[in-house]
């Protein structure tokens, strides 16, 4: 069964960071994901955790005001992501994160796929202890990051090593702002996936809706006996706790096929 977790980056917003991982555990969510654990010492992030689960982390994005989103695709910049790639390294395995989404950063073009793949292959032999996601992101949302298509994604995973441990993020989202329908996206790519992100369309608040089908896809994740985390990466329409009628709903019916089977 999938186990859920909330983007804290996003979700519960209406309190401190630290106060974060407490409310998703009184909300339903089995776990956390946060996109930035560098503002706070990992001592801090332990305290507030208290033992929740953490499904994933991002490499540090840079100078986020000067335009940095990363740099692991941005040639000449190698040296940088691999001393931001060791601190996400050390901070994942501390916290006991489950997955590292390496941000690709702002470039184009084949030198920067080129270099995109090195860096996907040093960190895999870097951090065997870890495993890794790429994420396509939006170009409105986005502009100018290099890993801007799920198609392109598909083809940088299928020229690495199967043990490099690297997997597709797939996030509604972004699937149907890139590719306009995201159900097609899910059904092309499917396999590739080993983190889920959920939200509505078009406007990124509770999931539902825009033409996705949430239900096909627990059963595709059920066929495939999916035991990742599904994160509920999204804008609440309100109080955070006030929109989880799609958690309780999923919860449930994941509790009537556990007790069919």
């Amino acid at each position: 069964m999938p186990r859920y977790a909330a983007n804290l980056t996003m979700l519960f917003t209406e309190v401190p960071s630290l106060d974060r991982p407490g409310l998703a555990a009184q909300a339903g969510f089995d776990g956390v994901e946060i996109l930035f654990p560098y503002d706070h010492p990992v001592k801090d992030w332990q305290a507030a955790l208290a033992g929740m689960p953490l499904a994933l982390i991002n490499t540090p994005p840079g100078d986020w005001a000067s335009g940095d989103r990363g740099h692991a695709a941005v040639p000449g910049m190698e040296e940088t992501f691999r001393a931001h790639f060791l601190r996400a390294a050390d901070i994942a395995t501390r916290l006991g994160a489950g997955k590292v989404h390496i941000m690709a950063g702002v470039a184009k073009g084949p030198l920067a796929t080129e270099v995109f793949l090195e860096n996907l292959m040093w960190a895999a032999r870097t951090a065997p202890e870890l495993s890794f996601t790429i994420e396509p992101l939006n170009a409105e949302d986005w502009p100018g990051y290099f890993l801007n298509d799920f198609d392109q994604a598909a083809r940088i995973l299928q020229d690495l090593d199967v043990s490099c441990r690297v997997g597709l993020q797939f996030d509604v989202w972004h699937a149907a702002r890139i590719h306009g329908d995201a159900q097609v996206v899910w059904d092309k790519h499917r396999d590739l996936v080993n983190h889920v992100q959920i939200a509505g369309f078009p406007n990124r608040a509770e999931p539902g809706g825009g033409g996705f089908d949430l239900t096909a896809m627990f059963r595709d994740l059920d066929a495939q006996a999916y035991e990742g985390w599904v994160a509920a990466e999204y804008r609440p329409g309100r109080a955070t706790v006030h929109g989880l009628g799609w958690l309780m709903a999923l919860k449930a019916r994941d509790r009537l096929i556990g007790s069919a089977s």
